[in-house]
């Protein structure tokens, strides 16, 4: 059953209200974290997993996809990981929020990936595809950006 706590974090923050809210973060199984700007400071509500603690959760094993990925496609991966970063900054949120890695090496197989590949991958819902769709697609210079999935002209 899902438990929420709120926290907020004054503007004149010496970094105790933070290492509060971190230290919440670190030790429970956080679904979702929605932040808000009072004009004092930040409110934060974190949605979080009752008797579940994030010790009790496995670590993935982190993908170097520069060994897995073809020279080629790690290229695309890295364009892409660059774009990610530029909308995640725009947008104020962590870059695996825009697309995770698994989402991206996923999709830059497509030497010229469309709308649908996005729209095809596992996880990337319609909420992100509404939201970042159009903006992830032009990753690669001197590229077509991504089409509805049929070529136009």
């Amino acid at each position: 059953m899902s438990q929420f706590a709120v926290f907020f974090i004054p503007l004149q923050d010496n970094g105790a209200f933070q290492g509060e809210l971190n230290a919440f973060l670190r030790g429970h199984r956080v679904l979702q974290v929605e932040k808000t700007f009072t004009g004092n400071g930040w409110s934060f509500c974190v949605e979080w997993l009752e008797g579940s603690t994030s010790a009790g959760f496995e670590k993935t094993r982190r993908i170097d996809y520069r060994e897995t990925l073809e020279p080629e496609v790690f290229e695309r991966f890295a364009k892409l990981r660059e774009r990610r970063k530029a909308i995640a900054q725009e947008d104020g949120v962590p870059p695996y929020m825009v697309m995770t890695d698994a989402q991206m090496a996923e999709a830059v197989k497509d030497a010229y990936p469309t709308l649908e590949t996005l729209r095809g991958l596992t996880g990337f819902g319609a909420g992100r595809f509404e939201k970042y769709g159009e903006r992830l697609c032009p990753i690669m210079d001197g590229t077509p950006p991504c089409v509805s999935g049929t070529e136009s002209e």
